[in-house]
């Protein structure tokens, strides 16, 4: 569910690099993207991209979940909250006393700071994270599918037309924090300088001040209504929850919350699963499995031959190369094996006997 580049792609590195390699390599490029120095417009983007690349592969966990399930493992276990705050003490580890003023941080009174000059939200007031559950079946993680939903969400007040104020009335700006919603307070120390950020207590963080609230709304400019949103399961899914960023519900001058999509892979009738390889068992005759027969098995996507050679034993494996479930969060495809299993018959008549009888006479004499 993510369109991100490669976290070693990001930092020009190869997955086998060593924490120092990664070290090394971000100190180098954030000095060289950092917006105070670089003053390119992509500098911005660039500079919060190989951030996060860091903030992941410095972290030794973070690293072996990534390592192993790509962005997909990632994003579903942290938000860019964790992300940032976890690894705060790798940047201070590459950039030391001067971590401050390089980065301009800023601690609020949730703990959080500006990083790089850019808002990743500590401290901000946050949406609730919306939840939402399917079920899909083994086809659908063969090819993906695109999920078509409905979310509870707040739309426009219809009679105020969101701005919260009695028709044919309206807002003035807040004298306290001259409509900026926030009121900051710097304190510097040697190379640092620590800005407190914290919401007005006068306008409540809106900027401006409603003299006459509508009555439908109650001054909020938002009515309770719901919003279609489309999102792509990703081939090679697995079962488990799978964050969305900030499609969740929405927060004035705050963060939107997370949606959490509970993802749950039906059982198949003919097909079970580990991983990305397929198991698939044939039933077959004593007699088929003595002589040898070739036979049509089905795959995900059709049918395939195979031969079942004379002799095969109870419980017999025929691998099927490439006819399992793509790799989540990687390329190529696991493998699909038949087992044989050999059926016995639990009664025979007279002359089945008597010919079994015969053979086991005549393998005994070969004997």
């Amino acid at each position: 569910m993510s369109t991100k580049r490669d976290y070693y792609e990001v930092l020009g590195l190869q997955k086998n690099a060593s924490q120092d390699e990664i070290k090394a390599q971000y100190r180098k490029l954030a000095l060289k993207f950092h917006p105070d120095r670089n003053k390119s417009p992509d500098a911005a983007e660039y500079f919060k991209e190989v951030s996060e690349a860091y903030a992941v592969l410095s972290d030794t966990e973070k690293r072996k979940i990534y390592d192993n399930y790509g962005h997909a493992g990632v994003d579903g276990k942290y938000s860019t909250e964790d992300i940032f705050q976890g690894s705060k003490v790798n940047f201070e580890d590459i950039f030391g006393s001067s971590f401050e003023s390089i980065f301009e941080n800023v601690f609020g009174r949730g703990g959080g700071f500006r990083f790089g000059g850019f808002d990743f939200g500590f401290g901000r007031e946050r949406g609730a994270d919306l939840v939402y559950d399917t079920e899909i079946t083994l086809e659908d993680v063969l090819k993906g599918k695109q999920e078509e939903i409905e979310l509870p969400s707040e739309i426009q007040c219809g009679d105020c037309k969101g701005t919260g104020a009695t028709p044919g009335t309206s807002m003035r700006t807040c004298s306290v924090c001259n409509g900026h919603g926030q009121v900051r307070t710097s304190r510097s120390s040697g190379f640092s300088t620590f800005v407190t950020v914290q919401p007005c207590n006068t306008c409540r963080g809106q900027g401006k001040i409603i003299e006459r609230p509508c009555s439908k709304c109650r001054g909020t400019g938002k009515q309770k209504g719901t919003r279609h949103f489309s999102f792509e399961i990703p081939s090679g899914i697995e079962s488990g929850e799978y964050r969305i960023r900030g499609e969740g519900e929405s927060m004035s001058n705050g963060m939107s919350g997370d949606l959490i999509v509970r993802i749950k892979v039906k059982q198949h009738d003919k097909f079970k699963r580990d991983g990305a390889d397929l198991f698939y068992d044939e039933n077959i005759s004593m007699v088929d499995a003595t002589l040898g027969k070739k036979l049509i098995v089905p795959t995900l996507e059709g049918t395939e031959k195979i031969d079942v050679e004379a002799g095969s034993q109870p419980n017999t494996i025929i691998k099927l190369k490439g006819k399992g479930l793509p790799h989540q969060g990687s390329r190529g495809r696991g493998d699909q094996y038949v087992r044989l299993v050999v059926n016995i018959p639990k009664k025979i008549d007279k002359h089945q006997r008597k010919l079994l009888e015969e053979l086991q006479d005549s393998l005994n004499h070969e004997e």
